[in-house]
């Protein structure tokens, strides 16, 4: 269930419905290396990298390639848009999801109150420190594991403001609690290029994706897009205590 539309909408638990996983492909560049280009800063909007280089073509998202790199689409079921990727790299994973936002101000800052007030609610911790890309959260979700013992899944959540876009990564698996491990994932979306697109979106609409350098054809409709839900995650390693 979507936690946000074009307004707050409460959600009693964290895992999306109605999403499907496309087929993992293989994120490195033609030769198995490393081909990102060498820029710092990001992520960047597509005004200011007058060339791309061999990041991947996926809409709303230029993504560079790392050698090992498994990429996975998620697709809403309803509207069969792509909603959303999911990078794995090294046992841990970043879920990426693009979205409109108003011209002069960000929702970042909105918004991570609305993940601590969620994620409190369903009996877990956030806490708000700083990055790499600003301020973040570090959560901590109750959960049982599969022999019934109560655990804890650790996640990430980073916000980007853009000109009229917000990106949102959460970071699971050892880079939801290995700051060495992290590095590399953040190095990548440090890299990531934003294509938002001139045509007028309202805040927190979803930019659509589709499979690498294959765009398809407009919808006839776009209400069906799923809005902003924040507490949407890829794979998660899980704390027992």
């Amino acid at each position: 269930m979507s936690l946000f539309s074009r307004r707050k909408r409460a959600a009693e638990t964290p895992e999306p419905e109605g999403t499907d996983d496309a087929a993992a492909t293989d994120a490195t560049g033609t030769d198995g290396a490393e081909e990102a280009t060498t820029t710092g800063g990001g992520p960047h909007d597509v005004a200011d990298v007058p060339e791309l280089g061999p990041r991947l073509d996926l809409g709303a998202l230029r993504i560079p390639p790392r050698a090992g790199m498994q990429l996975r689409l998620e697709i809403e079921k309803k509207s069969r848009n792509v909603v959303a990727v999911t990078l794995a790299l090294s046992g841990s994973a970043m879920q990426l999801q693009v979205f409109a936002a108003p011209r002069s101000t960000g929702i970042w800052s909105e918004l991570r109150e609305e993940i601590s007030a969620s994620v409190s609610k369903q009996g877990g911790t956030s806490d708000e420190v700083t990055g790499p890309f600003g301020r973040e959260l570090i959560t901590r979700l109750p959960v049982k594991t599969p022999e019934g013992q109560p655990a804890h899944r650790p996640a990430r959540f980073l916000g980007i403001d853009g000109p009229r876009w917000f990106l949102r990564a959460v970071l699971t698996g050892r880079s939801a609690v290995d700051p060495a491990v992290a590095a590399e994932l953040e190095a990548v979306l440090a890299d990531v290029v934003v294509v938002r697109g001139a045509e007028a979106r309202a805040p927190r609409d979803v930019l659509l994706l589709h499979a690498p350098g294959k765009p398809t054809a407009p919808r006839a409709t776009e209400q069906a897009e799923p809005g902003l839900d924040p507490l949407r995650r890829g794979p998660e390693i899980t704390e027992v205590r």
